[in-house]
Parts: structure tokens; sequence; C-alpha cells
């Protein structure tokens, strides 16, 4: 078979210039290979057993109120507000969902909640948690801080609600 044909796809354009490593298949995807590089630990906020917390805090705290907790830790650009408002937005379920945003390099914590959460987690209560978190930030604890400003605000949201 000639390079470039497949069976019962007809013909598929190859480029001349694929780096090694690189083919088209018969349905004209460009399929690559890659070397596999184990990602810099160093270059990384958190380490795999901090992950595995803040997962389960996560969990239980959208376990235990019924409202959908997310982290978000990374730059914010610099229209911070309307980027929080736009991966809130991408959040599955956004009128329940509680964006935790942290922008460790700008300084910034900001807690969105949609409007369904908005009812149950009022902004003062949102305001403490981000309190307590920035205190244990200034302290160098991140992973602290993330895990007792989910914990009170799932405490401020209270329990799950029950419909019947």
């Amino acid at each position: 078979m000639a390079a470039g044909e497949g069976h019962g796809h007809g013909r598929v354009a190859v480029p001349e210039d694929l780096p090694p490593g690189t083919v088209v298949t018969s349905s004209g995807r460009v399929s690559a290979a890659e070397v596999f590089a184990e990602p810099d630990r160093d270059a990384q906020p958190f380490t795999p057993v901090q992950l595995t917390r803040l997962d389960e805090a996560l969990t239980l705290a959208s376990r235990e109120t019924g409202l959908r907790f997310s982290v978000y830790l990374g730059d914010l650009g610099p229209e911070v507000t309307a980027r929080v408002a736009e991966l809130h937005s991408q959040l599955e379920g956004s009128g329940e969902a509680v964006l935790v945003a942290v922008s460790p390099e700008q300084r910034v914590v900001e807690v969105l909640t949609g409007a369904e959460a908005r009812v149950r987690l009022p902004d003062r209560g949102a305001k403490l948690a981000v309190m307590s978190m920035v205190a244990s930030f200034r302290e160098g604890d991140l992973l602290g801080g993330l895990l007792s400003g989910l914990r009170m605000l799932a405490d401020q949201a209270g329990g799950r609600r029950r419909t019947h």
C-alpha cells in the first residue's frame, strides 16, 4: 500500500514535512508520539498527598451542603473580577456553585457564588472565610488556608436542603 492510502477511505494528503514520530492515519488525523516527561515537582503547588486532601475537602463540602465547591489556583489576569465570573460560569450547575479563586502572585482571593448558592452563603460568611484563608496564606500555608476556607464556607452554607 502506498503512503497516504487507506482501506476504503480514499487518499489522504500527507504533508512532506512531518516531524519524526508523526503519522497521518487513514482517517486524515495526525498522530504524534511524544517522550513522556515526569512533571517538575518544584513547579507544582501541591504534592499528590496534598491534592488528595484538597479533593477530599471539596468532595466533603459539596456532599454536606449540596452546593458545588470548586477551587481555581492561578493567575487571574488584569481583569480579576471578569475572569472569576468567566470561570464560575463555566462550572456545571453554576447557579449552585461556589468558586474559590486564588492568585498567589497577584495576592488575590475571591469567592463567587451562584444565585442559588448565594441564598445559603451570604457575603458576610464568604468574607470571613476569605479573611481566614488570607491569614494562612500570609504564613505560607496555601493548603491549610484552602482547607480551612472550604470548611468555613461549608459551615456557613449549612447542611444539604431536602426537597419533598
